[in-house]
């Protein structure tokens, strides 16, 4: 009864495995399901001499910044602020919507006194979600509202989600607000970075410590087993003192009340001959078939010296499933009424067990972006610390 098992290699097992190890000074056996470590983080550099982020854009943006200090424990941070684009009716509008993209998308001459309203209406605001445009009481903010909705809001999250608005948990549609002002940063976090050497490196430092043993290409579902009669989960056949589980909760439990819905991605890239192709690094497209986004990472993850040649991945939302080779990776939680009464089934199993800790954005079913990511698992330990030590 003295093994701590972590499930998951991504942020939120990688730092729950070193603050185990080197706080409490525990050793610490990591499993991670696929060939390497740092999950959707992951990045590589390819043929090219450029560092690819292999699941799509990644960036780190915080108002906290004990979480930049704890990460700068373990890598070279670079400021960056992270700037895109959106292609609306032909033309590149700023993306977050903010002022320059009303008066891109209305003209500057009708732009003023919209201004005008929007500054009286939302004072004191940084950033205001569509919901509340849409719900103005003035019909200039609301048909204005009503304009970004229905050439992105709209399109785009029928794309992302394979939904329509308003079947899916508001929650999701707040995390691009309009920003209130001409400020041209996606988030308006107070520190945003990237690691020098990448991702992986990052979360490969941060698993650099003589308590910790990493074990690559293991499912552990299939090694797990539930104790009912001792409320307790083994692996191998032996009960472990802490089994952190970072996966899936619904494979865990063998499917038993159905698959929780995921968005996956199918990543298509293109090599071009040129130093840069994209207007900005990461643009949407919202009115495009089939495709929300282009990232051309050459932009921002610092390519090695003389590289001639530039990538563009293009990003195709689809169902998740784990049968495709082009969808078997989950990256979104598809948050509704229907999942949130479903993950609730598997997390009352969970309560069984005595000895299971769930932690990250497929364990909880959340939508984590990374800085809350990190802070959970920063705050996770510390509740897991006392059950640790006693």
């Amino acid at each position: 009864m003295n093994r701590i098992i972590v499930v998951g290699a991504g942020f939120s097992g990688s730092i729950l495995a070193r603050k185990i190890a080197e706080e409490c000074g525990r050793k610490v056996t990591v499993i991670e399901k696929r060939l390497h470590i740092g999950g959707n983080v992951y990045d590589e550099w390819d043929e090219n001499g450029i560092l690819v982020q292999k699941y799509g854009p990644h960036f780190l943006n915080t108002n906290k910044y004990f979480i930049i200090e704890f990460l700068e424990r373990y890598a070279d941070l670079i400021p960056h602020d992270t700037k895109l684009l959106s292609f609306i009716d032909g033309k590149y509008i700023r993306l977050p919507f903010n002022f320059r993209t009303l008066q891109q998308l209305v003209g500057a001459k009708k732009s003023e006194n919209l201004l005008a309203k929007m500054r009286r209406a939302f004072a004191g605001r940084d950033r205001v979600p569509i919901f509340e445009l849409l719900e103005n009481k003035d019909t200039n903010i609301r048909a204005y509202g009503n304009l970004l909705f229905e050439k992105a809001y709209r399109t785009y999250t029928a794309k992302q989600w394979g939904l329509e608005p308003d079947e899916i948990d508001k929650s999701v549609l707040e995390r691009v607000p309009m920003a209130m002002n001409f400020d041209e940063r996606y988030l308006n976090k107070d520190f945003q970075y990237l690691p020098k050497k990448g991702f992986t490196d990052l979360i490969e430092k941060i698993l650099e410590h003589p308590n910790i043993k990493v074990k690559l290409g293991i499912d552990a579902v299939s090694h797990i087993r539930f104790d009912e009669s001792n409320r307790k989960i083994m692996y191998d056949g032996m009960p472990v003192e802490l089994l952190v589980f970072t996966g899936a909760i619904d494979e865990l439990f063998g499917l038993k009340y159905g698959r929780l819905p995921y968005r996956s991605l199918d990543l298509r890239y293109e090599y071009f001959d040129a130093d840069k192709v994209l207007p900005c690094e990461i643009i949407s497209y919202p009115q495009a078939d089939g495709y929300t986004r282009k990232t051309e990472y050459k932009q921002f993850t610092y390519p090695r010296p003389n590289c001639i040649k530039t990538v563009v991945v293009t990003e195709y939302p689809i169902t998740y499933d784990p049968s495709n080779p082009a969808a078997n990776i989950p990256y979104y939680p598809v948050l509704t009424s229907d999942s949130a009464e479903m993950y609730k089934k598997y997390l009352c199993e969970t309560e069984k067990y005595g000895n299971i800790v769930l932690c990250g954005r497929m364990a909880e079913f959340k939508y984590y972006n990374m800085d809350v990511c990190i802070e959970h698992a920063l705050n996770k330990f510390e509740e897991l610390r006392l059950r640790i030590e006693e």
